[in-house]
């Protein structure tokens, strides 16, 4: 995994303040020190500190990421909601959708469809999130699930460079759980190879994202054909984010 470029992605989710802003002084100071590492780091904060974010991160190696955007393409008349539009013009590059937690509450692939095509037409990066519960995986429908997640949201898409693939296996987000190496790195080369040639994505990039943390990631890392992850928790403590980072390139 260290001879690839690996993306480091925190999912503040529905935590941070003003405060939280200092949280980052250690992580660029850790980024422009060790420049050598091939590595991608991406803050997705909640909505009201995009802003202070962007600010920080300008001229560092740090990018932002928002959590989530409307399907509209045009600044519309939706309250409460966020448009591509407006999240590129605050500096971000990246917007995750398709998140279980997002997905819980009605999203559906139609919808996650209709943002993933604004956002390619407003020059965003993609984090897609695919996933089964633990009663799909017991009932050994892992993979129906996550090809029918993956096929109906990119479809009519045809720019698909831009798109990374967060698999979260619903049943490790926040429980501390995670798949079996063996298991998951057999889920990782599935979905790998699903991409490839099913949904002719010539570069496939797969994170894993679901209670990864500073201790785990010594496991998760030996799955070589990773490109990432997706942090939630331990991504708010500089200093486990950080170690997270060292910990995959040791």
């Amino acid at each position: 995994m260290t001879n690839k470029f690996i993306h480091f992605i925190a999912n503040w989710k529905m935590f941070g303040d003003i405060n939280s802003i200092n949280s980052l002084n250690k992580v660029i100071k850790f980024s422009n020190i060790h420049k050598k590492n091939k590595y991608r780091i991406i803050y997705c904060p909640p909505y009201t500190l995009l802003n202070l974010f962007s600010r920080k991160v300008k001229n560092t190696r740090i990018m932002l990421g928002a959590q989530n955007c409307h399907h509209e393409q045009n600044n519309s008349a939706f309250t409460g909601s966020i448009s591509a539009k407006m999240i590129k013009k605050i500096g971000a590059k990246y917007v995750i959708v398709g998140h279980s937690e997002v997905r819980a509450d009605g999203e559906t692939d139609l919808i996650i469809n209709k943002k993933i095509k604004t956002l390619i037409n407003n020059g965003l990066n993609i984090i897609l999130c695919v996933g089964e519960t633990l009663s799909q995986r017991k009932k050994k429908q892992t993979y129906k699930i996550l090809k029918n997640q993956i096929s109906r949201a990119l479809k009519g898409i045809k720019k698909k460079n831009n798109i990374l693939i967060a698999y979260e296996p619903i049943w490790s987000i926040g429980t501390g759980i995670i798949p079996k190496i063996f298991d998951l790195d057999k889920d990782i080369k599935y979905l790998k190879n699903f991409l490839l040639k099913k949904i002719k994505i010539k570069k496939p990039k797969i994170l894993y994202g679901g209670s990864v943390n500073d201790k785990n990631i010594i496991d998760l890392k030996k799955i070589d054909i990773l490109d990432g992850f997706l942090i939630g928790g331990a991504s708010h403590s500089p200093k486990k984010f950080i170690d997270i980072i060292k910990k995959t390139f040791i």
